[in-house]
């Protein structure tokens, strides 16, 4: 083990595998019982509120949140804020019973539901693939129990939820036609260079999402214009919006000519099923998205999915250099192929944040 490593278990902010952890029992001469305990009973911790508790009738009624450690802070979210889709299956770290209708900035305190030093290994991101869920079963299976919890939002929240210390990464999908790069134009323009890495997520395909067979043949953003098209729009600062934005420029559509273009959903997901049952014709999304919900996809470009982190979470954070390594991996690189719609080629390689 290195020196690092014994640091972190020593300060609660990383808990070692079973194996580690009887093998540490065994040189000490004593029970793992002895280094290393479960949460007790009621155990608690005030953090941030992100987001807002929703105010229900029962006022007893306890609220699912996850908490985690970025950085100094501890963060506090409600779980309702995952999305149906995965509200249900997403564990909570713990509960807030006196908080109901409490906003965003506000302090609240949680009871643990979890071992506290579990939840400090959690790590969050923000950005718009759900994909980044199955990093963390990854390291469950080969690592650590690391929880890895993604936060579903456009690239510019995502960054701007990055820089406001929200999150441990930010997930990026902004393709810039000038220079033909992805992400890393906007991202010198945006940040500290020499305090942050990015690294590649996947590469994916970005189009039209349509009704199977395309029956009202939609091939350009032209034809978004035509009064029988009703399009779902995705939220401002987002790439599929930021894509679709340069394509009605470049046809000479305005927003206006556009039904539907204010009628907005928050994901990729989001815009195939309002597809998928018929309440719209068209939206911008990825390949794998269309597929999962069986739709026709018209492709437009390629982009490029990038995780920022900030270095000093990568010094402070152990579990953060176990994700950048399964990313890596050939399991979790064919695991991610297998779901279409994604080419792994880049995932783990280092951009060149100071170039350019």
């Amino acid at each position: 083990m290195t020196r690092q490593a014994v640091s972190s278990i020593e300060s609660n902010r990383y808990l070692p595998t079973t194996a580690v952890a009887l093998r540490l029992a065994s040189v000490l001469s004593c029970r793992v019982e002895d280094l290393f305990s479960l949460a007790s009973i009621n155990d608690s911790i005030e953090g941030t509120l992100i987001g807002h508790l929703p105010q229900t009738r029962d006022k007893i009624q306890p609220i699912r949140v996850k908490v985690s450690t970025v950085g100094k802070r501890t963060i506090v979210r409600p779980v309702i804020d995952l999305g149906a889709q995965f509200s249900f299956t997403v564990p909570a770290d713990g509960y807030v019973t006196d908080g109901h209708g409490q906003l965003s900035g506000t302090t609240v305190r949680v009871t643990l539901s979890r071992d506290r030093m579990a939840i400090q290994q959690e790590i969050c991101v923000a950005g718009c693939d759900p994909a980044i869920f199955l990093a963390g079963e990854h390291l469950r299976r080969h690592k650590d129990r690391t929880t890895v919890v993604g936060w579903m939002m456009g690239s510019m929240a995502a960054l701007q939820s990055l820089q406001r210390g929200e999150v441990h990464v930010a997930g990026m999908h902004l393709f810039d036609p000038v220079s033909g790069e992805s992400n890393l134009p906007f991202l010198r323009q945006a940040l500290n260079k020499s305090r942050y890495e990015v690294v590649t997520f996947a590469l994916w395909e970005e189009g039209f999402l349509v009704r199977p067979g395309n029956p009202l043949s939609i091939r350009s953003a032209a034809d978004l214009a035509e009064p029988s098209v009703t399009l779902v729009n995705r939220e401002e600062g987002s790439g599929a919006r930021l894509l679709l934005d340069q394509r009605l420029r470049a046809a000479g559509v305005t927003h206006t000519q556009v039904r539907g273009y204010d009628r907005i959903v928050s994901t990729h997901f989001d815009v195939a099923r309002a597809i998928a049952e018929r309440h719209v014709d068209v939206g911008i999304g990825i390949r794998s998205a269309a597929q999962y919900f069986e739709l026709d996809f018209v492709p437009l470009q390629a982009a490029r999915y990038d995780l920022v982190v900030p270095k000093a979470y990568l010094k402070c954070h152990p579990a953060l250099m176990h994700l950048f390594d399964t990313l890596a991996s050939r399991p979790f690189r064919k695991e991610i192929e297998s779901l279409g719609g994604y080419d792994t080629s880049e995932m783990g390689k280092v951009q060149a944040l100071r170039g350019g």
